[in-house]
């Protein structure tokens, strides 16, 4: 028989959350915690747990530090984020963080479910085609509680120096010096930083610095 533990604050979502993933095959049970801290109780006292679906925004813990307890705590338990901040830095920085699969809760129930069962059949699950939020969608980005190194949302440590430089207001050129590159190796990894943070422009680039607490130490 599978066993699943739903962690979800909101009631409505919970619930149907646990109805949806009943369909997931006949025998199996589906429990609930609405709280980060009644979810360990629920672990601590059940036995093994085929899979943990984890909302990011819970009350009283960054979920990203909430994720990272349980990987290491319940190192053989998948965990599957189910969250509707879906913007690209958030998901690549979820997996990294060893999470078994990303669901937005855009998707639809059949969505869920097939991404469900891929989890469960051993493979990582990214949401294909989903570009995530950009920071001018109506989606708002959780607010950052701790730093985060450029390494946990996609970055190279080259691409980390080109922003933390953009951060200091410094332009292509005088980035180009700093970092010993041409203008042109510049502008490129540029591009594949607004491509990881889901932005199109260096304004849009420094509020997700800001939002994302991005600490620039580890690269420089």
């Amino acid at each position: 028989m599978l066993k699943l533990l739903v962690v979800e604050d909101h009631a409505l979502v919970r619930e149907g959350l646990v109805r949806m993933l009943g369909q997931v095959e006949s025998d199996i049970e589906v429990l609930e915690a609405p709280d980060f801290e009644s979810a360990l109780v629920v672990l601590d006292g059940e036995d093994e747990f085929d899979l943990i679906l984890l909302d990011l925004a819970l009350p009283g813990i960054d979920g990203f530090a909430g994720l990272d307890i349980l990987r290491r705590r319940y190192p053989a338990i998948p965990v599957v984020v189910v969250s509707a901040f879906d913007d690209t830095p958030t998901i690549t920085r979820v997996l990294n963080l060893g999470a078994s699969g990303f669901i937005p809760k855009a998707f639809s129930g059949e969505a869920l479910l097939a991404a469900v069962r891929e989890v469960l059949d051993g493979n990582i699950f990214r949401p294909r085609g989903q570009p995530g939020a950009r920071l001018d969608d109506a989606t708002p980005v959780p607010p950052a509680k701790v730093s985060v190194r450029p390494n946990e949302i996609g970055l190279t440590d080259r691409q980390g120096q080109v922003l933390g430089l953009m951060v200091r207001g410094l332009s292509n050129r005088d980035i180009a010096d700093q970092l010993g590159l041409s203008e042109g190796t510049v502008k490129i990894h540029a591009t594949a930083v607004f491509k990881a943070l889901g932005v199109n422009s260096r304004t849009q680039a420094l509020v997700a610095v800001a939002r994302y607490g991005i600490d620039f130490e580890s690269v420089f």
